[in-house]
Formats: structure tokens, sequence, C-alpha cells
């Protein structure tokens, strides 16, 4: 490209000057000419950006004078890190804000109505309260069993017992404990389900009354509370 010499003409005359060379060089089209003050207050042109104003603004001009666009000045590194660092949060603020949005239509898809919400968390909580049952009515028929187990073992007091009735025992101790862990996790799920369920009938009541999709921000997660036990 052709570069203008720091000539002090007024800009008006460089601007011409250049535009005169950029057509005579077969140019189709004028690129923009770069004008800056420098650090001594010196106005400079160039048919390129300007080293000497790389930490200033620069204005891209047409050639008849005025401003196609502004460049701002050339980021240091830390500067730059800082830039990017800003539009990585932007993104992922964008992205946390179409996710809201899509969630909450899906919701608004899924329950038009408090009626249809409430059909789904009674279903989802019986599938649970389905297993409850089945776990409790397990560990009736364990203690059941254990009792003969008990009854022959107080023939052994101070006496080695025997190695089958220390192992139907030992299997009975297991299968109780495997199956109160089964019963305090579905119980725990049905703390989590209703918690999601009624962070959802919090929500899709604003919605049902016309708030929009996305306005109120994520959706909170609905873990079951810590068990008191894993606590200690």
């Amino acid at each position: 490209m052709v570069q203008l010499s720091r000539v002090r003409f007024p800009v008006s005359h460089r601007l011409a000057a250049w535009f005169l060379l950029a057509c005579s060089a077969g140019g189709a089209e004028a690129a923009g000419i770069y004008s800056c003050v420098d650090g001594n207050g010196r106005r400079l042109t160039s048919d390129r950006p300007i080293p000497e104003c790389s930490t200033r603004e620069q204005r891209m001009l047409n050639a008849d004078g005025s401003v196609q666009r502004i460049v701002p000045p050339t980021r240091t590194l830390d500067e730059q890190a800082e830039y990017e660092a800003r539009e990585r949060k932007a993104a992922l603020e964008r992205a946390a804000l179409q996710d809201a949005i899509r969630r909450d239509r899906n919701l608004l898809g899924r329950f038009p109505d408090e009626p249809a919400h409430r059909k789904a968390r009674e279903a989802a909580l019986d599938d649970v309260d389905k297993g409850v049952r089945f776990s409790e009515g397990r560990l009736k028929e364990l203690e059941r069993e254990r009792k003969p187990l008990v009854d022959e073992a107080e023939f052994y007091k101070g006496k080695q017992m025997p190695l089958k009735l220390r192992q139907a025992l030992d299997a009975n101790d297991a299968a109780t404990t495997a199956q109160r862990s089964l019963v305090q996790n579905q119980k725990d799920e049905i703390l989590r389900i209703d918690r999601l369920y009624d962070a959802e009938l919090a929500r899709l009541k604003k919605l049902w009354a016309g708030a929009a999709p996305g306005s109120m921000g994520a959706l909170p997660s609905a873990s079951a509370p810590p068990r008191k036990d894993a606590a200690r």
C-alpha cells in the first residue's frame, strides 16, 4: 500500500492527496485513512495503523474526512487478558440466560396449569413410595428370619458358635444394613423430589402470571438435604 510521509500539510490536503494516490495505484475502493495525535501533540495520518499511536485512539477516516470508525488503542497483555476474561464471563452469562429461557419454556410446555404439575409430582413420588414400602417389608422379613437365629445362638453362650449359624447371622446383618441404607436413600429422594417440584411450582406461578421466560435466572438445584448421620 502507499505510505504517506509525515509532511505537515493541512489535514484536508493530506486526505485529498491520499485519495488521489490510492486511486492512481489502481484501487477499486479507497481504504480508510488512519489519523491520530501522538504523544507530542502531532497529528499523524497514514493508510495503515500508525505505530506511534498504538496506545492511543485512532480514527479511520473516509476520503471526504468523515469518520468511518474508531480504532481503539492496542491492549497490553494484562489488558488483553482482562478483556478476554470479561468476554468469557459475558458469553457464559448469555449462555445461562438462553438456557434459563429454554428451561422456562419447557416448564410451560409440560405444565400449562397447577393441576398438571400436581399430577406429575404425585406420579414421581408414587414410584419412590413403592420402593420404600417394599424395602420396609423386606426389613420386617429379615427381622423375622433373625429371631430364630438369635434364639439358637443363646445355646452357645460361652461356647464356640457353629460356623453355619455365624454365617447366617452375618448374612442377616449385612442384608438388614443394606435395606436400611436403601430406605434412607429412598426417603432422601422423596425430599429431593418435593424440593424440586416446590421450586418449579414457585417459578411456574410467576410464569403463569406473565413473567418472561429466563427473567428469573437459572432454576436452582433441588438436591436433598444432607443426612444427619453423614454430618457426624
